[in-house]
Parts: C-alpha cells; sequence; structure tokens
C-alpha cells in the first residue's frame, strides 16, 4: 500500500534494491496465465530450496575453513604444539588472513546488506554484523603490518604484541554464527511451506468445463470467470461458484470444518478445493485464480509464515538506534583513553573491542534456534505453528478455541436418539424399517441409519419403490405400504400432523446439536432418529489436560 500522490511502484522498488533486496510487481509475476497459483508456488518451492541450499553450503564450507582457522589462532595459547615461537608468527598470520578471507568471502552477504543499510541510515542486524566483523578484521590487518614492521627493525617486543593482536578468527567465528541462525530459520520457514504444499494439493489440477454445447477438459488454472463448470461424483471443485443445474453432497470439511456433507442446489454458492460427495451438478465460474477461498486462505497462511518473531524484529528496530549508539561509545572509548594519556594502538583496541563485542551474535542465533526448535517439537506432535509470532506469544495464552469437527468430534455422523411413537414398534424394529427405507439413499445421515442396523445386526426389508426429494427427504414404499421420511418441511408439505410432543421432540434434538429425521406413513409418524457429529472418546481428557 502507499500514498500515489507521494510515490510509485517504480520508486517503491527501486528503494528497495537500494538497501540489498529485491522486489518486483505481483502482477508481472502473474502474467503466465490466469490462475498461476501452481507456477507462483512451483517458483517459489524452487527459489526457498535453492536459497535453503545456497546457506547450507555457505554454513558448511565456513565451518570447515573455521576448525583449522580456529586451531592455528588459538592453538598456542591452549598449549597445543602448534607453531609456537614468534619465528611462526608470519606463517601464523598470513594463513589466518587466508582463511578469514575465504569465510568472509562465503558470508559475503551480510556485508553487501549490513553496509547498503547502514549507508541508507536504516541499520539492521546485518549491519551491526558487519560493523562487528569488519572492525576485528580491519585491527588484524593493522597488526599483521605492524609485525611486520617489528621483524623488518629487529623490534621482538612489538613483534610478540602484534601476534596477540590479530582477530581475525573473531570476524570469522562472527560471521559464521550468525549465519548457522539464518540457516536454521530458513530451515523452519521450509517446514511452514510444507504446510501449505498440502494447501496447494488440495487444489485440482483439471476441470471440466461447457463450451459450445461441448465438455472440454482444461487445466484448473484456465476456468474463466463465467465459464460453466461440470462436476461429477468424487471430482474436487476447481474455482468458486454458483450452481445453475442439478445436484450434489459435497464434503466441505477442508475450507469450512463441517463434518456432514452439504447439499447443494440450485443458486447454491460452491467453495474452491471442496469435495462432491455424491450427484451431478454444473455452477458457473464466479471467482478465479488469486481470488478463490482456496487461493486466499493460502495467502493469509503463506504471510503467516513469513512474519519474524517479534524478537527478532525488536532486534533490527534496536538495531537502527543501537548502531549509530554503539559507533558514538567506540568513538567516546577512543577519544578518553588517548586523553588519558596511552598510546593511539591501545585507544583504537578498546574502540574496537566495543565494536565487535556489540555484534547481536547471541540474538542472531539464538532466536531462529528456538524457533526452529519450537516448531520441530510442535510438528512431531501433529502441531502446525502458523507463524514466529504465534509461538512467542503462546506463553500470554488464558483462551484456547478449538474446531469442533474431526477435533472435539470423530467428523462422521451417528445416531444418537431414537424416539418410537408407534406402539407397534419397538426401538429395534423401527430403526429396522427406518435403516430399510433409507437404503436407497446416498445421504450422509441416511448412511449412518443403515450403519447403525448393521451393526446391530438387523436384518434390512427390500424397496419397491424409492423417489429422493432434493433438500427434504424421501418417499420409499415397502412392503405395499407408502413411508415417507425427512425433515420438518417435508412432513409439512406432505400434510403430516405434527402434535406438540413430537414438535417438542424435534426442538429439544436440534437444540442438542443433532439432526431430527422424521418417518411417517399414512398420514402418521412413526418416530424420530437424531443423527449428530460423535464427540471423540479421549476429548474429556484432552480438554482437562489444557486446563
Amino acid at each position: 500500500d502507499y500514498n500515489d500522490e507521494e510515490t510509485n511502484p517504480s520508486q517503491i522498488m527501486a528503494a528497495v534494491d537500494a538497501i540489498g533486496y529485491g522486489a518486483t510487481l505481483k502482477e508481472q509475476g502473474n502474467t503466465a496465465s490466469k490462475n498461476s497459483m501452481q507456477e507462483e508456488w512451483d517458483r517459489r518451492q524452487k527459489r526457498m530450496e535453492e536459497e535453503q541450499k545456497e546457506k547450507k553450503s555457505n554454513l558448511v564450507y565456513s565451518l570447515i575453513l573455521l576448525v583449522p582457522l580456529m586451531i592455528v589462532a588459538m592453538g598456542p595459547m591452549m598449549g597445543l604444539p602448534f607453531w609456537q615461537g614468534m619465528e611462526w608468527g608470519v606463517i601464523s598470520a598470513i594463513t589466518q588472513l587466508v582463511l578469514t578471507m575465504m569465510i568472509l568471502f562465503f558470508q559475503r552477504s551480510f556485508f553487501i546488506h549490513g553496509w547498503k543499510a547502514l549507508f541508507k541510515k536504516a541499520p539492521n542486524m546485518d549491519s551491526l554484523v558487519a560493523l562487528g566483523a569488519s572492525a576485528a578484521f580491519g585491527y588484524g590487518l593493522y597488526a599483521m603490518y605492524k609485525m611486520a614492521y617489528g621483524f623488518g627493525f629487529g623490534d621482538m617486543e612489538m613483534v610478540h604484541g602484534a601476534m596477540h593482536s590479530m582477530y581475525f578468527e573473531s570476524a570469522a567465528m562472527i560471521v559464521t554464527l550468525v549465519s548457522l541462525g539464518k540457516y536454521l530459520e530458513a530451515r523452519s520457514k521450509s517446514k511452514t511451506s510444507d504446510a501449505l504444499g498440502k494447501l496447494v494439493d488440495l487444489a485440482p489440477k483439471n476441470a471440466t468445463v461447457i463450451r459450445n454445447g461441448q465438455e472440454v477438459q482444461v487445466n484448473a488454472e484456465d476456468v474463466m470467470a463465467g465459464d460453466i463448470v461440470l462436476i461429477r461424483p468424487g471430482q474436487r471443485i476447481p474455482v468458486d461458484g454458483i450452481v445453475i443445474s442439478g445436484h450434489g453432497y459435497v464434503d466441505q470439511a477442508a475450507i469450512t470444518g463441517e463434518s456432514i456433507p452439504v447439499e447443494k442446489e440450485e443458486g447454491d454458492p460452491i467453495i474452491s478445493a471442496t469435495m462432491n460427495v455424491n450427484g451431478t451438478f454444473q455452477f458457473r465460474a464466479t471467482k478465479v485464480g488469486d481470488d478463490t477461498t482456496l487461493a486466499q486462505i493460502i495467502r493469509l497462511v503463506d504471510e503467516a509464515g513469513n512474519t519474524k518473531a517479534p524478537i527478532a524484529r525488536l532486534a533490527d528496530k534496536v538495531s537502527g538506534i543501537f548502531v549509530p549508539i554503539v559507533i558514538g561509545i567506540a568513538l567516546v572509548t577512543f577519544i578518553v583513553w588517548l586523553v588519558s594519556g596511552t598510546s593511539f594502538e591501545f585507544a583504537l583496541s578498546n574502540a574496537i573491542s566495543v565494536l565487535v563485542i556489540s555484534c547481536p551474535c547471541a540474538l542472531g542465533l539464538a532466536t531462529p534456534v528456538a524457533v526452529m526448535v519450537g516448531t520441530g517439537k510442535a510438528a512431531e506432535n501433529g502441531i502446525l505453528i502458523k507463524s514466529a509470532e504465534s509461538l512467542e506469544t503462546m506463553h500470554k495464552v488464558d483462551m484456547i478455541v478449538l474446531d469442533k469437527t474431526g477435533t472435539i468430534t470423530s467428523g462422521n455422523p451417528s445416531i444418537h436418539d431414537i424416539v418410537v411413537f408407534d406402539p407397534k414398534y419397538d426401538e429395534d424394529s423401527f430403526l429396522r424399517l427406518a435403516a430399510s427405507i433409507e437404503t436407497g439413499s446416498e445421504h450422509p445421515l441416511a448412511k449412518a441409519i443403515v450403519l447403525e442396523a448393521k451393526a446391530r445386526n438387523l436384518v434390512l426389508d427390500g424397496l419397491e419403490n424409492y423417489v429422493a426429494l432434493s433438500g427434504k427427504g424421501l418417499k420409499a414404499k415397502l412392503e405395499g405400504k407408502e413411508y415417507v421420511a425427512g425433515n420438518q418441511k417435508l412432513m409439512e408439505e406432505e400434510k403430516i400432523f405434527l402434535s406438540k410432543p413430537i414438535k417438542d421432540y424435534i426442538h429439544k434434538l436440534a437444540d442438542q446439536g443433532q439432526t431430527p429425521l422424521l418417518f411417517a406413513c399414512e398420514d402418521k409418524v412413526l418416530g424420530i432418529i437424531g443423527v449428530a457429529d460423535t464427540i471423540r472418546q479421549s476429548s474429556i481428557q484432552a480438554i482437562r489436560a489444557f486446563k
């Protein structure tokens, strides 16, 4: 978002490029097709993989070089029999210089981004890393020249002092440690992208559209707004739209969490990435490409996954104030020591110590490690954390909101209550009759009744005739008698009398979250079956554990 009176996209992109990053107009990345979600995703996945691979290789090379560097630099101080004595000083210094330069080359991104940000007066954590590493490297070079001067003029005391003033390993260690943090951060982001990949896979690759009266198979991204799309049983819906003919039962659990497939008929909205369980219908595409419900969900999850943890954002904010202060303190340190009568070299050494020690290694390493371990442990337990921010703020949680379907409940409808009004039937004989009537139906609630009857080993009768009434229920003929099964609306249309006790039962079951199915014969209600999603056995213990 921007104020078009003040700036334009070209200026914004130039500003982002100038600070060491990149930006392109969204439309430019989307010209390949009308719905390039899959292509865009594949491009991003490839870019992320390459980025992670590059970070990993740079880290590995740096670590391989850092080990001999530390041995050469610190070995003599630790008593290792390695290049002991002043005669080895120049060889040791040149070796350290070469190894450090190679590490700094692999970690050059810190200096590219850090110095650019500093010169643009927007210093960040990279600026502090670049500043600390550059100061340590610069002082190491100074010490090398001093050592060469000492050898040239036979001043062995100067040589000895210079040998202990080389901080090449500090520069190399700083960038390698922080690059480890950057690599771990990239790895934790790739876990979020795996979850996103599953979302992208919900979108079907192909669609059947009606063009010039003919069925045509097209890529899902080529469906245009206004196209008529044909959906058969078992097919996923490629785009959002409105049903114009036919009817079906659509499983919307992946998007809305509804456990029971929703009946769709003319005029009903259809959501992308949902599954048509039964029935055939045509719908007119209304939202395609980046406008579909699925595309918007993916965008939200993606934006959340790319957020920084508040503590990491704090590091960047602090850097903006901290860098000038650190430079100021280093200058004051240098001036104060110089004024107090110490040598130029001693004053400079102390000033550089301030710059090196201010480098935020701990923050650069600790935050990504914490985020990675947190998200990794959560993933092991089947918990996907949408952003670093939500992980960090988790300790403040005082309320947990649960999605009911498939979480607290099993996601499969089953019978909860059977109410019999006709004295001729007991519970089992009424259930047997109801299941026999429902055998012809593909509705999920009908299937729940049939399954319950089979679980009780009840033998079902064969139907003589069956008519489905869309959105209301069905009519069936069994042993010469006409039966009506369905909701209250169907009973009222068929002029079947509903007494007050029957209506009370309907309201009671509905209030309990059940769907009441009424069964009637010859204008008389025989009974009601209440069907609902079942609560998992473990839900009560789980909620207790949350408390």
